[in-house]
């Protein structure tokens, strides 16, 4: 097309030539752009290339260092390689070094071995020789035997047996004989034994029932010069009666006991003020309501001296200074207490003598001990009023008196109330047990005595054959009563040693027990 033809106004030629220019501007801008484009790309390779080297040296760097590490751990391996093989070559060498002395001492063991066989071999065959030896004397011996009894027989005219019989019978008569002898003099032995060991027992029972002190119960008994003097205590419709007890706190028994009343309580001390001013009333003669009350009241005065006096006494006997006035009364009262029969008072003074010569040998301080052991059943003049055991209620009173805690826990634990913290509470318990144990300081309650006596018949009945069990003579005897049909004569001595061995097992009792076993057989018959 020819586009001269066409004038420049024409719309198509103006359309023609905005698409030209167009066209231009593109190629203008894409040439622009490529060029840009070029640049930014040799930039960028400059730029990786940069990157990529500075990576090479880092890589090479680290490639450096691990080889470095990996050399410095191989020397490492190595040193720790050839010092644990040189302790492996040593212990080898240890070792062989015992083997080797294991392999010598073995030598020596064999080569001793050896030795002592061949001189076993070497006494076999002395002992061997050494046997035919004896065979051939014995035998020389039998022969010489068989000749002297050949020769016995000819010149005796007995034969062998008749000479064993005269041998035996001659024998028999001469044990016979000794054996009198000996038993004569085993029974002189004997009687001489068993009257050193009665002269014992009886010593023993002696020193068991010599008590110091006089036995105090819960009953004390007031003499009256006549049984006309019971009515004047009892008084018109009781009323003296009925004031002494309520002045006293104490029950007067007044029944048919010829020319004495009997004082009932458990108190001791009011015990022992109802007796004093009963004893005074008969003899002043004067018996109402009024002067009861008064004499009452004078002997409790007296009676409140009275054991601040036998207080004061006994800590100055003992050497226990520094009391309270308190504890002082407190003792006094142990005076008119007893425990098993044994005066509560003395009882003190005996462990504080013995715990202080006990803490004297061990170096201990003897005042504290003679304290702890004097003051220990400090609490059985309160029993009566509080509850809890005596221990407790006398390291109470000892707190409360400001005594020191050593003593107070000595107090508390002669009993094991509590665990002993010293020495000293260790010492107060076995001056307690001392004084408490030794013979003639207590003596045996009914209670006890019954049931001792009780499993004493128990024991013997058990026993097969035994029909009825006695026990007599304040149980140091028992008589046992045999059925005859189960048990004969041989076996009644045995039954009783079987009883013996059980009694001595199973009971504790003083002295000792005859046990007497009896086997009768009757035959009754009636004429007619």
């Amino acid at each position: 097309m020819n586009i001269s033809q066409y004038p420049l106004s024409d719309p198509r030629i103006a359309l023609i030539m905005g698409v030209v220019a167009g066209v231009l501007i593109t190629c203008i801008c894409f040439g622009i752009w490529f060029l840009l484009g070029k640049r930014q790309l040799s930039s960028a390779r400059k730029a990786a290339d940069r990157t990529t080297a500075n990576a090479q040296k880092e890589a090479n760097s680290i490639i450096k260092e691990a080889l470095l590490e990996i050399k410095d751990e191989r020397l490492k391996m190595r040193t720790q390689f050839e010092k644990e093989t040189w302790e492996r070559k040593q212990e080898v060498l240890e070792l062989e070094k015992r083997l080797i002395q294991r392999e010598e001492n073995l030598d020596k063991k064999v080569e001793l071995l050896e030795r002592k066989e061949s001189s076993v071999v070497g006494r076999e065959r002395e002992l061997a020789g050494r046997e035919k030896n004896v065979t051939r004397m014995r035998e020389e011996l039998q022969s010489l035997i068989d000749q002297q009894r050949d020769k016995l027989q000819s010149l005796s005219g007995l034969t062998a047996s008749d000479a064993r019989k005269l041998l035996l019978s001659q024998l028999e008569e001469q044990v016979k004989h000794e054996a009198a002898l000996r038993v004569k003099r085993m029974e002189d032995e004997t009687r001489e034994l068993a009257e050193k060991k009665a002269k014992e027992i009886i010593c023993t029972a002696i020193q068991r029932c010599a008590a110091d002190y006089v036995v105090e119960s819960t009953v004390s008994v007031v003499s009256l010069p006549n049984d006309e003097m019971k009515g004047r205590i009892i008084g018109r419709e009781g009323r003296n009666i009925r004031a002494l007890e309520n002045a006293t706190g104490i029950d007067i028994i007044v029944d048919d006991t010829p020319e004495a009343v009997i004082l009932s309580g458990f108190d001791p001390i009011r015990r022992e003020i109802a007796r004093i001013s009963l004893e005074r009333l008969i003899t002043d003669g004067r018996i109402h309501p009024a002067r009861i009350e008064e004499v009452v009241a004078k002997v409790q005065e007296e009676m409140e001296t009275t054991i601040r006096e036998e207080g004061e006494n006994a800590a100055l006997e003992t050497g226990v200074h520094g009391l309270h006035p308190e504890e002082i009364r407190l003792m006094g009262r142990l005076r008119y207490r007893t425990s098993y029969g044994q005066n509560v008072l003395q009882h003190s003074r005996e462990v504080a003598f013995v715990c202080g010569i006990m803490a004297a040998e061990l170096g201990l301080n003897v005042q504290q001990a003679k304290r702890a052991g004097f003051l220990h059943d400090i609490g059985k003049a309160m029993d009566h009023e509080v509850e809890g055991s005596h221990a407790r209620i006398g390291a109470q009173l000892a707190k409360k008196f400001n005594e020191s805690d050593l003593i107070v826990n000595a107090i508390d634990a002669h009993h094991n109330d509590s665990p002993p913290a010293s020495l000293i509470a260790v010492l107060t318990q076995a001056g307690d047990a001392l004084s408490a144990a030794r013979p003639g300081a207590r003596r045996e309650t009914l209670e006890t005595y019954v049931k001792r006596l009780e499993k004493l018949e128990h024991i013997a009945e058990g026993f097969v054959g035994v029909d009825k069990t006695y026990a007599i003579q304040a149980g140091r005897e028992i008589r046992v009563i045999i059925e005859p049909e189960k048990v004969s004569d041989a076996e009644m001595a045995q039954l009783a040693r079987e009883i013996t061995k059980k009694i001595e097992q199973e009971l504790e009792y003083p002295g000792q027990i005859k046990i007497t076993c009896i086997r009768e057989t009757r035959s009754v018959e009636y004429a007619k």
